[in-house]
């Protein structure tokens, strides 16, 4: 199986919906690995703003997270500069991803180009 898990919830926007996204995608993440697949976290929109939430000391979810943190491929680069977040994705060694050309961007993360690849591509 071939998975790609783009994380889009605002940790600035708090509340458990947002941690429940993100812990149910990582949880998916750790799930499809153990299992041998394929799989790809892409960290897009707001939820280029998880990275430095997800090194803080203490944050419910930085042990699972980092249990992932292989299978990382990206966030989107266009995303980070607008949610202002670039500096922190950077801080974390996470690339940035620009597959996609778009005017008046730095380039994003393509949904499209996972799923081209026979990746089942889900949203969180």
């Amino acid at each position: 199986m071939k998975l790609a898990l783009f994380v889009l919830s605002d940790p600035a926007a708090g509340g458990a919906e947002a941690v429940g996204r993100l812990f149910n995608a990582l949880a998916l993440a750790s799930e499809a690995k153990r299992s041998g697949d394929e799989v790809a976290l892409v960290f897009a929109g707001a939820g280029t703003r998880w990275p430095k939430e997800l090194t803080k000391l203490g944050h419910p979810a930085k042990a699972l997270y980092e249990s992932v943190r292989d299978v990382v491929a990206g966030a989107s680069c266009g995303c980070s500069e607008v949610f202002e977040a670039r500096a922190g994705v950077e801080a974390c060694g996470i690339p940035l991803l620009t597959d996609h050309a778009l005017a008046g961007t730095a380039g994003l993360a393509s949904p499209r180009s996972y799923l081209q690849q026979g990746y089942t591509t889900l949203v969180f």
